[in-house]
């Protein structure tokens, strides 16, 4: 399954009931973020911390448009779509999302995020750190709109916010 020119399909994440029966689909934050974190080490060790960042990036972009495909109805128009992300990310545990701002005629966005998976709780660094996340809203909206978008965290709960906030727009053709 894992060669050189693989690529994620959503059957890849398998049968998680038929495989833990016992322990089931869920899983602590801690152990999700140990993977994430020591993945990230590890690249930015082996790639540099910009690397590491685009890689993120486009796994959560990714991520994004496989989740939007396999788990959202696309066909909903645009605040019914929004309102069963919002119910997905929470049943999921992933986050608490909230909308900012809505502009659809610029598409222009801004998304909050409490008690987001990747960062709620971690210490203080004064920087952003949900590349991620950036990428997996990119990913949504591409595959919601067939359109690419810049998505960009302006504020982290390592950056001293208590929210991770991205700023979200249309793509310059």
């Amino acid at each position: 399954m894992l060669n050189d020119d693989y690529n994620f399909q959503w059957k890849d994440i398998g049968d998680i009931m038929e495989g833990r029966p016992n322990l089931g689909n869920q899983t602590h934050v801690a152990a999700y973020r140990l993977m994430q974190y020591t993945m990230r080490s590890v690249l930015n060790k082996r790639l540099g911390g910009k690397m590491a960042e685009e890689l993120f990036f486009e796994a959560g972009k990714l991520a994004g448009e496989e989740f939007c495909k396999n788990i959202l109805d696309t066909a909903l128009d645009f605040y019914p779509f929004i309102a069963q992300l919002q119910q997905k990310l929470q049943e999921l545990n992933i986050g608490i999302l909230r909308i900012e701002e809505t502009n659809l005629e610029t598409m222009k966005f801004i998304f909050v995020l409490a008690e987001d998976l990747d960062c709620s709780g971690l210490p203080l660094t004064n920087e952003t750190v949900c590349d991620y996340d950036e990428g997996f809203i990119s990913g949504l909206f591409k595959a919601y709109t067939q359109k690419d978008f810049d998505v960009k965290e302006i504020d982290c709960w390592s950056s001293g916010e208590r929210v991770c906030r991205f700023k979200i727009s249309l793509k310059d053709e």
